[in-house]
């Protein structure tokens, strides 16, 4: 069992932390929130004063954090976890960020000698509730390899993707595909039931063909339903979309779809759901067809 430093405890890191616990690590955590670090404590886990706290005597050190900001500030700032982390601890970022500050971070801790391992995840809420989350991780082969065991506690598919930087392209490319779909899913809903058609039942019989995927299975009720209490709310999905497009730049490619699904992510924004489930794409599409209706 590790000694393992627990950094982020919201809405991913709690049940995360949570499940660490459980399997017998000795986790002290840190979050600003005193909710957060209390739920801790009462599922077992150790309440830390700061940053430093946590990762004092930890082999493992996991951050789970709003983006890159909280990530440098945490990873790179004055007394965070590069000042403060022994040699040789593995820190594991389960953020999701801009991939050239999981670069960076890298870059900086190969001078202190920490390890580092980028390694978003995909799942939400309810994956990270059930320890059944996709966990894409960038950077050495030898880390990954060490990591399994942490891994093992918090996800069902677990891959080594490459190098530094490389889980969080995946995970950018895991996002732009996950907000097309929603849209996509929206446009048909929108277009079965102005056509006179039951969305429920047509969604029933594309969920078996060819159309099948995860948010069919998942979310056709809900969405139908509108019911749009957030999962995984859109303000962080916009987030997500700004790194799938800065991610292109960077690589120098177009992404159209991707372009048009970051615009449908900022309408939904700027008409006041950024709060909801990104399913809630579905109202953009309604309002922009005049066809507006409550959630459920």
């Amino acid at each position: 069992m590790s000694k393992i430093g627990f950094i982020g405890l919201g809405i991913m890191g709690g049940p995360m932390s949570a499940h660490l616990v459980a399997a017998g690590h000795d986790v002290s955590g840190y979050d600003v929130g005193a909710d957060a670090l209390a739920r801790l404590v009462d599922q077992g886990g150790h309440g830390a004063t700061g940053v430093a706290d946590a990762v004092d005597g930890a082999e493992i050190v996991i951050t789970m954090l709003p983006n890159h900001p909280q990530v440098e500030e945490v990873v790179l700032g004055d007394g965070g976890v590069l000042d403060t982390a022994k040699r040789g601890t593995l820190l594991i970022d389960m953020s999701t960020i801009r991939p050239e500050t999981s670069v960076a971070v890298a870059q900086a801790a190969q001078d202190n000698g920490i390890r580092v391992l980028d390694a978003p995840v995909s799942g939400g809420e309810a994956g990270a509730k059930q320890a059944a989350l996709s966990i894409m991780v960038g950077g050495e082969a030898a880390d990954f390899a060490a990591a399994q065991p942490i891994f093992d506690v918090l996800g069902k598919t677990i891959v080594h993707v490459g190098p530094h930087g490389a889980g969080q392209v995946v995970k950018a490319a895991n996002q732009l595909l996950v907000g097309g779909i929603y849209g996509l899913v929206g446009e048909a809903i929108v277009l079965m039931e102005a056509s006179g058609v039951d969305a429920g039942i047509g969604l029933d019989v594309l969920a078996g063909g060819l159309a099948a995927n995860r948010i069919l299975d998942l979310k056709r009720e809900s969405m139908v339903a509108r019911q749009f209490q957030p999962g995984f709310r859109i303000d962080l999905h916009h987030k997500d979309m700004g790194i799938a497009l800065a991610a292109a730049r960077q690589a120098d490619v177009a992404l159209p779809l991707t372009g048009l699904v970051a615009q449908l992510v900022a309408s939904a924004r700027a008409m006041g759901h950024g709060s909801l489930d990104h399913s809630a794409l579905l109202k953009v599409t309604e309002e922009l067809s005049g066809r507006a209706q409550k959630e459920g």
